[in-house]
């Protein structure tokens, strides 16, 4: 394997397996308790980084160099080295998570320059320490999950052991969540864990058979072998017949493995906490009597290990604290959940002791229902017009069509909270829509599901191909969901779908014949006439709706100790479909057992990007993630009381030119106030207005 740095060492140990049982056990260690290497891993790539010239938070960019409006740039843009492409990817992840705007919190409230107690210093916040990385795969290539694994030089065995997961969030490679946990775990001196939980940055691209590696250099997929971060499963006979129908297509990891990764994601945050205790039993443990191997010194009985990130990274957090059966997970703070509680009348949620009729909804069930009406609420007058065509939407007029369409969003789970950004999130929803129906159907990229594919476009929005440049870029640029959403039914041909028009309405209208059969997908009736399907949509509808259900949480928690933060505002991931939802069916499972305390966050969405663009309605969530790891840590170390379930009311800014400070984002209260309390009863929520 190609290491990342020169002069890196690479380990390839052979030795008993550590293992995962179905429920993400570990297996017993080897003779006089030595450190077993988990058989799932492939060779793990090891690097220092001294804290200067380069470091494990910023890539050697240090504080100011994230704020840099402009990326770094490359020696050879064609020919990116794996340190750049490594520097690169920090960088546009790391931004891509938080406000970098000194105005928003950056550099006051968080940030590298903030140390851990919250401080801010004049240094530029760099990390010394090592880096491991490595593939979790079954050997047949097909899996190759990346795991990575940052050990600062500040770590302490023996008085404070710790390890942080950092899953990455939405379909991000491995850097993912470098700055939300990571840079918290760093700070904090533990052991970052991070997996791209079987996402990633995998571009294949069918022009050139090209692939990345896990260091992020594109390769020949033939050449690459079974160490690509993925190439679609197709015969050479059918990559050449897709080729040359559609022109410029590509396929990624997450939406065309055909694995539905989301199922083991739970899985993989484990197999990271295991590959960080390997490792740190390797570089702190002792030489057994073999003289080769190292005794176990870190367990989970003198290591805290808290599960953290957000949104997906966030939910996988939740899932690995459901499927631990080995004591891994000490405990849990995560923040904007993407988390689909189990189906079920069991549970109650309320606001303001009014019962939500719609809560606990599948992820793919709401995002195709938003696709369908946050187009409208953009401005697109065809996308209405076509609805109410087919009886899908009320009104004559734009203003009457848009105000229906909006109502409908409210009555199927999003809060009024979240209407000012329901249009800008139109593009997101439709992303996520495309994506998950080939995820959970394990649809192969040549399936062209509902007529949708993925391309590079033009202005007009036809399909181009990926400069030489691109492709070599892809590693760090991009965020796992890769290229435009194209539709290739559209009225003239294949087209991107915000320029297409349906054969059923003839109209230009964002390609609602294609949301529509995405919506059958999720229901199993025809979305217009509440019919059945024909035979070949039904049995890929049945497909579908397998993949849901199998990504579905308990709510069981084992009695482990977790916090949800949540903004009110979340329009991506509403909080009636989430956190609320999920924290009513834990406390139906669960009960009186339950440690589960919900945090929920006025003005406060799922991209605190928002933040500095509408700062009179929203506030950066990333603060209360911190103060909720702060938060959970001090329970484990020094048992102190978790904070009671609460609403935290924010205070929003009249300009974008104001700083935020401690006043627009208080603190999360030990004794929240009455109108504050969360209230859980039974299988009962109740959050107040």
């Amino acid at each position: 394997m190609e290491t990342i740095k020169k002069g890196a060492i690479v380990l390839a140990l052979a030795g008993a397996s550590l293992g995962m049982t179905s429920c993400g056990g570990v297996n017993k260690n080897g003779p006089d308790n030595s450190n077993s290497r988990p058989s799932y891993l492939g060779a793990i790539s090891t690097t220092s980084y001294d804290g200067n010239t380069d470091d494990l938070l910023t890539a050697g960019l240090g504080a100011g160099g994230l704020a840099a409006a402009v990326a770094p740039a490359y020696a050879d843009v064609n020919h990116p080295t794996p340190a750049e492409l490594r520097r690169n990817a920090i960088y546009a992840n790391y931004r891509a998570v938080l406000d970098i705007n000194a105005n928003s919190g950056y550099g006051s409230l968080y940030g590298p320059n903030v140390d851990a107690a919250g401080n801010v210093t004049g240094g530029a916040g760099k990390i010394a320490g090592t880096e491991y990385i490595a593939y979790a795969d079954d050997g047949s290539g097909k899996g190759n999950v990346t795991l990575m694994v940052q050990v600062p030089d500040g770590f302490d065995p023996v008085n404070n052991a710790c390890i942080v997961t950092a899953t990455s969030s939405g379909s991000r490679g491995i850097y993912g969540a470098i700055g939300s946990a990571g840079e918290w775990g760093l700070k904090n001196h533990c052991a970052v864990a991070y997996t791209d939980k079987g996402g990633g940055t995998g571009l294949y691209t069918f022009d050139d058979d090209g692939v990345n590696l896990q260091n992020g250099v594109r390769a020949d997929r033939a050449a690459a072998g079974k160490n690509a971060i993925f190439a679609p499963d197709l015969s050479d006979a059918a990559r050449a017949q897709f080729a040359q129908a559609a022109p410029n297509r590509i396929a990624f990891k997450h939406a065309h493995s055909q694995q539905n990764p989301e199922q083991n994601w739970g899985r993989y945050t484990l197999q990271a906490i295991e590959f960080a205790y390997y490792v740190l039993n390797e570089k702190y443990g002792a030489l057994a009597s073999d003289g080769s191997s190292h005794i176990v010194r870190l367990t989970p009985k003198n290591t805290i290990a808290i599960a953290s990130s957000i949104s997906n990274g966030a939910g996988s957090a939740l899932l690995a604290a459901e499927q631990d059966t080995a004591g891994l997970v000490s405990g849990v703070a995560a923040t904007e959940a993407q988390i689909q509680p189990a189906s079920g009348p069991g549970y109650v949620v309320q606001q303001g002791g009014v019962t939500i009729g719609a809560r606990g909804k599948s992820l793919f069930d709401y995002s195709t229902y938003a696709a369908l009406y946050q187009p409208c609420l953009a401005g697109s007058a065809g996308r209405c017009t076509a609805l109410a065509g087919k009886g899908l939407l009320n009104g004559i007029t734009l203003a009457q069509q848009q105000s229906d369409a909006s109502a409908r969003l409210h009555a199927y789970g999003w809060l009024p909270d979240s209407d000012v950004l329901q249009a800008a999130h139109a593009g997101t929803n439709i992303l996520v829509a495309v994506t998950y129906a080939y995820a959970y159907g394990k649809f192969s990229v040549a399936d062209k599901l509902c007529g949708f594919s993925y391309t590079q476009t033009d202005a007009s929005g036809l399909p181009v191909a990926f400069s030489v440049a691109q492709k070599a870029a892809s590693f760090a640029t991009q965020n796992g969901i890769i290229g435009n959403v194209m539709y290739e039914d559209a009225v003239g041909g294949a087209i991107a779908y915000t320029a297409a028009v349906s054969p059923g309405s003839d109209l230009a209208d964002q390609a609602l014949d294609g949301f529509l059969c995405l919506r059958a997908l999720a229901t199993g009736t025809d979305p217009v006439t509440a019919g059945a399907l024909s035979t070949a949509l039904a049995a890929q509808s049945a497909r579908v709706q397998a993949g849901m259900a199998a990504v579905r949480a308990s709510g069981d928690l084992h009695g482990k100790p977790a916090i949800i933060v949540q903004g009110r505002s979340d329009t991506l991931i509403p909080v009636n479909h989430a956190a609320r939802a999920y924290l009513a069916l834990n406390s139906a499972v669960e009960g009186a057992n339950s440690k589960l305390r919900y945090i929920e966050v006025t003005n406060a969405n799922h991209f605190d990007a928002f933040a500095s663009t509408l700062p009179a309605s929203i506030v950066p969530l990333h603060v209360y993630l911190i103060h909720a790891l702060d938060a959970m840590y001090a329970y484990l170390k020094n048992q102190q009381a978790l904070p009671p379930s609460q609403v935290v009311r924010t205070v929003t800014r009249s300009s974008a030119a104001t700083p935020i400070t401690v006043f627009n984002v208080p603190p999360i209260a030990a004794a929240p106030a009455a109108g504050n309390a969360i209230v859980v009863s039974g299988s009962l929520v109740n959050v107040p207005n």
